[in-house]
């Protein structure tokens, strides 16, 4: 049987606290914010507007929220305290949606929308809109004698987009379900004021990941267009490895001002990743793979592994490394694969099973050397370690690609791969799916 997946109704997140994975109370629920989307597709829930104790309004993505239960909503811990800005390809849902008029579909009755539920997508931490409570009647007293029902999402009209037209908030639905390369790959063929447009109307997260597939010159050109504060979000946003690089390529005013408004642990990430070579292992790595200690257990592995975030080459093995677990790391002890974990029960250490005999690789070791290293030992990432023993990153292959690949590469039409050709124009990308 399918695992029942969390539905809640969103007057009942009104004003409830908010709580980091220590129990320290962030700040209360104001307001949840939405997405509409083309196709006949529920709107989707980008995140929370959490007001904090210094009464500012923040916003916290779905996707740092862990749990949404018992009058309460736990995060990552993870929050950014810069005040909320609504875009405009956003809605919110207790401002916008609750007393709006909309239509029954089945006999176009008018209704009046009194409350609407959400729903998290099973196995994913994506939520949507899952069902309207609505009254029937106009207002007055016919409103309060009018029946009330709830209904599916699909059974009312006025919450999606129309399939044409070419608004931001149009366009930005329309790649919804697209992957951020063939995002990329859309914006690229857009006039530099489109692009600017549906950049500014994109979440952070999903513009941080269509960055990362843009030629440097849209890279630098979307970036230097955005406000400075929103900038930094966004390269906040990005793999480390991917900010130093585009950072690397702005005027050092401009990248020194960004990184001064990142959050100082980020900005120390990008600041290392920069102080190496670009084409060796330092600056090819990440500064962020799955670092255990030894006490950690094969199932405490497997949870990082499952992290959605996580790239398919990060989560292909875990490195093990004494306190601190962040890199730069205490010493480095080894590497244990996925498919050794899937091996061995769930309360094995990790230090048990962990495979030592791999030389890692030093931060200054040439690109050549790192791609005969990654073919040799049929790696999809490989471990960075100092003089010191510290473990300093992870060299993935997609990163190893990006440098062995012609430079023009991601300007290479791939629509022809999935026999789509209508991705290049404005016109074009309107008709297809986000």
């Amino acid at each position: 049987m399918a695992a029942v997946t969390p539905r809640v109704f969103v007057s009942h997140l009104s004003g409830v606290p908010v709580f980091d994975p220590n129990g320290d109370q962030v700040g209360r629920v104001r307001d949840l914010v939405a997405m509409l989307r083309v196709g006949g597709r529920p709107p989707r829930i980008l995140g929370l507007v959490v007001e904090v104790i210094s009464r500012r309004r923040i916003f916290l993505p779905m996707t740092r929220v862990t749990g949404v239960e018992s009058g309460q909503v736990i995060t990552t811990g993870v929050v950014n305290m810069r005040r909320f800005e609504q875009r405009p390809t956003e809605r919110l849902v207790l401002g916008e949606f609750l007393d709006r008029r909309v239509r029954l579909v089945e006999d176009d009755e008018e209704v009046t929308v009194l409350d609407v539920a959400i729903q998290q997508l099973p196995a994913r931490r994506d939520w949507e809109i899952d069902k309207y409570f609505v009254r029937k009647g106009r207002g007055g007293a016919l409103r309060r004698k009018g029946e009330t029902l709830t209904v599916e999402w699909s059974a009312v009209s006025g919450f999606s987009l129309e399939e044409h037209g070419q608004g931001a908030e149009n366009l930005v639905a329309t790649f919804e379900r697209l992957r951020p390369t063939d995002v990329a790959n859309a914006l690229h063929h857009l006039s530099p004021k489109r692009r600017a447009e549906v950049a500014a109307a994109l979440d952070d997260d999903r513009l941080a990941d269509v960055l990362e597939e843009l030629p440097e010159d849209d890279q630098v050109e979307i970036i230097g267009k955005l406000a400075e504060e929103r900038a930094a979000d966004v390269l906040e946003a990005m793999d480390p490895d991917d900010a130093a690089d585009l950072l690397s390529e702005l005027p050092e005013d401009d990248k020194e001002r960004l990184l001064a408004l990142m959050r100082p642990d980020d900005a120390a990430d990008v600041r290392r990743l920069m102080s190496y070579e670009e084409r060796t292992a330092g600056g090819l790595m990440t500064t962020e793979p799955i670092v255990l200690r030894p006490d950690a257990t094969v199932a405490d592995a497997l949870a990082r592994v499952r992290q959605a975030d996580l790239s398919p080459a990060l989560a292909a093995q875990v490195y093990v490394c004494r306190s601190p677990d962040e890199t730069p790391t205490g010493k480095y002890l080894g590497t244990v694969h996925f498919q050794r974990l899937l091996r061995d029960p769930p309360f094995t250490l990790v230090s048990s099973i962990v495979d030592s005999d791999l030389v890692p690789l030093p931060p200054d070791t040439p690109l050549p050397l790192v791609t005969s290293y990654l073919a040799a030992y049929n790696m999809v990432s490989a471990p960075v370690v100092d003089e010191s023993g510290s473990l300093l990153g992870a060299v993935t292959v997609d990163d190893v690609l990006d440098h062995l690949l012609p430079d023009d590469w991601r300007e290479t039409d791939l629509t022809d791969l999935h026999g789509e050709t209508g991705l290049h124009g404005e016109e074009g990308v309107g008709r297809g799916g986000r």
